[in-house]
């Protein structure tokens, strides 16, 4: 149920599917303190302490949200990612400590992905072991209900036969023998192949993507954004800040995951949750 920006629940921006709410409540002794103060001491908090800190009172709340480049956002930021996501371009597109925070929140599942891969050090590169007749995939940590929601994906290795980005619920296999395009294999997920441009969804080939003639390939190290709508139940993709178009429509209501399948060895994709979508 996540809806990110500075006016959500910590870091996370809300807490995906089910999580905590906005900070209220009223001013007790805490609340007449300086915001000076109250940011020295919430700059020593973990992410779930503050946001728990966050619903105490508003001015609580405001000190927290006020400022995405606070020192408690930056504390926090570099406790909690690793150095090479910060000093790489990784997050490059990420323009506050608050929002590198959040993306890693939303980074993939070390617990959620085939056994045939892992997530690197910087926590945001799925890495696909060498492994014969195996498509493996991953799905990110917090799903999405409602709201509004973008990240980025791209691939650093060879794509193989297949390489596929897209939606999946917790019910969607992440892994399964020989080749295939995984994402959108069922009815549980639903899939773009940036090898042949085919969009995918219950087992069935739903169109070529973007819908134009001779549409380019894709290119080692181009960054896709996602585009997830759940008020408009639909899915999209831009490629270079320009818009492709939607690609899936009717969307049901459920709890919906960030997902890639791969199948060459040793490649590598990272994904990037940027937060609520930029309109225009």
């Amino acid at each position: 149920m996540a809806a990110p920006g500075p006016g959500a629940g910590a870091a996370s921006g809300g807490a995906g599917c089910g999580g905590a709410g906005a900070g209220s409540g009223s001013s007790g002794v805490g609340g007449r303190l300086p915001s000076r103060v109250l940011e020295l001491v919430f700059s020593y908090l973990e992410l779930s302490e503050l946001r728990s800190c966050a619903l105490v009172c508003k001015h609580w709340y405001r000190c927290l949200h006020g400022d995405e480049n606070s020192e408690v956002w930056r504390s926090l930021c570099a406790r909690s990612l690793a150095e090479e996501a910060l000093r790489t371009d990784i997050l490059c597109n990420l323009p506050s400590y608050k929002a590198k925070v959040r993306a890693f929140q939303h980074a993939f599942s070390t617990n959620d992905c085939s056994r045939n891969v892992y997530i690197k050090k910087n926590g945001f590169t799925l890495h696909r072991n060498p492994i014969a007749q195996s498509t493996d995939g991953a799905r990110t940590k917090i799903g999405f209900s409602e709201g509004r929601h973008a990240w980025e994906v791209w691939w650093e290795g060879p794509l193989g036969t297949v390489a596929v980005i897209g939606i999946a619920t917790k019910r969607a296999p992440m892994q399964c023998q020989g080749y295939v395009a995984l994402l959108g294999s069922d009815d549980q997920s639903w899939g773009w192949n940036l090898v042949d441009n085919n969009l995918l969804h219950n087992g069935e080939v739903n169109g070529s993507f973007p819908q134009c003639n001779n549409a380019p390939k894709y290119q080692i190290g181009e960054r896709i954004r996602v585009i997830l709508d759940m008020e408009d139940k639909t899915l999209a993709f831009e490629r270079g800040y320009e818009f492709l178009g939607v690609a899936f429509r009717g969307l049901p209501k459920a709890c919906l995951y960030p997902a890639v399948s791969a199948v060459y060895g040793n490649t590598e994709v990272t994904l990037v949750y940027l937060g609520k979508p930029l309109d225009g």
